[in-house]
């Protein structure tokens, strides 16, 4: 694992109108990592996502991708460099196909022929969606449509993805396969940055984790001490977290 990050936020002080979000808030992606952002309702963790995305532009600090600042770019222009985003609630295009939604994900490259052998490796590795792909995505399952986000948002070749709560509405047994795909894509060569509310269940994929309380980062660390530390779980990652 690289010493460098490959996605860096330095100093993010963020705002809705004078409400301010988030207050110095500092954290890092290392290349090949798996990084959870914890906390409750209202902590800021949603819109971390969205500073990183380039949906709400910081009022000061960076965001820095693979040692370029990045904190002025569109959203398409971020894509381009190697984000993807799996975004809360899952959002693809109900009313399109399995299919249609997973070359959403490559609508911005060229290289058609990569584009469908990527489609056809996918597919090994989401076999429910193969057995889908003409369907409707809105009526997919609620687990279903969180493995075609993912696979989704994999379609662009990314360097990193992006996962605004990739566990919740899913039941346990499609936590448990959720949680699965996060660690066959992180070795497959692809960083993850997660925000989730389920503390425990992010841990025990994270390298790291930080804990986001009223914007601030009030814990950080390697992601077993976090989720092994007793007190740490009682205050920070209980009720408020889970």
């Amino acid at each position: 694992m690289s010493a460098s990050p490959l996605l860096e936020l330095a100093g993010i002080d963020s705002f809705y109108g004078q409400i301010q979000v988030h207050f110095d808030l500092s954290l890092a992606v290392p290349e090949g990592a798996i990084v959870c952002l914890l906390g409750g309702n209202a902590s800021g963790k949603s819109t971390a996502m969205k500073v990183i995305l380039g949906l709400l532009r910081p009022r000061s600090g960076h965001v820095r991708f693979a040692g370029e600042d990045i904190t002025g770019l569109t959203t398409p222009q971020i894509v381009r460099r190697g984000i993807a985003s799996v975004p809360e609630a899952r959002r693809l295009f109900p009313a399109m196909t399995v299919r249609e939604n997973l070359l959403m994900g490559a609508y911005q490259r060229t290289d058609r022929a990569k584009v469908a052998e990527d489609l056809a490796s996918l597919l090994d590795r989401f076999p429910r969606l193969g057995e889908r792909l003409d369907q409707r995505a809105g009526t997919l399952s609620g687990g279903e449509q969180q493995m075609a986000a993912m696979a989704r948002a994999l379609m662009s070749r990314p360097r990193l993805i992006c996962m605004d709560e990739p566990t919740m509405g899913l039941s346990p047994l499609f936590v448990d396969r959720v949680l699965e795909l996060i660690g066959e894509i992180n070795r497959s060569g692809v960083g993850v940055f997660m925000v989730e509310q389920n503390a425990s269940q992010a841990l025990s994929v994270a390298d790291t984790g930080y804990v986001l309380k009223t914007g601030r980062v009030v814990l950080s660390g390697a992601a077993s001490s976090l989720l092994d530390d007793p007190e740490i779980r009682h205050a920070y990652l209980g009720k408020a977290a889970a």
